[in-house]
């Protein structure tokens, strides 16, 4: 077994419940952008954490040159949803490429930065996983902010564990 996609595989389980949330909110909360949060809106966020998974695993990692995912061509739920199946595939395909070369070496350019970068297969996995969970702490919170009352988005209950 595969640990880092069956810990993939749980992750999407809470990314689950995150969508069945999404799909209780109004599109006008879903969208709506605060000043002064950064990423503005729930959806931005959501957008922002599978553009780090296309442009971490995807671009850095499997030299793939995606073009990456904007908040524009996400106007519902049901849209990020079509994004996280390719986000989804993505990981898939990078959990494959690199299954035990975890510390292998990749260089690539950073694009705020002017020197390349060289990070390992496991440390874009990382990365973009905790990230994720970063951000969707964020989108919780967002929604708090707009009067709804999240259940627990980051617990895995063991009797569910697939």
């Amino acid at each position: 077994m595969n640990v880092l996609i069956q810990q993939y595989n749980w992750i999407r389980q809470t990314r689950e419940k995150l969508f069945q949330y999404f799909e209780t909110i109004t599109k006008e909360d879903y969208t709506h952008e605060f000043d002064n949060f950064g990423w503005g809106s729930m959806r931005n966020l959501h957008v922002h954490v599978a553009e780090c998974y296309q442009s971490w695993l995807g671009n850095f990692g499997l030299k793939k040159g995606l073009s990456l995912v904007t908040s524009e061509q996400v106007k519902s739920v049901k849209d990020m949803r079509r994004i996280f199946e390719e986000v989804d595939s993505l990981v898939y395909e990078f959990l494959e490429e690199f299954e035990g070369q975890w510390n292998l070496s990749i260089s690539g350019p950073v694009p705020w930065q002017d020197d390349e970068e060289e990070l390992t297969p496991l440390w874009l996995y990382t990365h973009a996983s905790t990230h994720e969970f970063h951000h969707k702490g964020q989108i919780v919170s967002i929604s708090r902010q707009l009067g709804y009352i999240p259940d627990d988005m980051d617990l895995i209950e063991p009797e569910t564990i697939s």
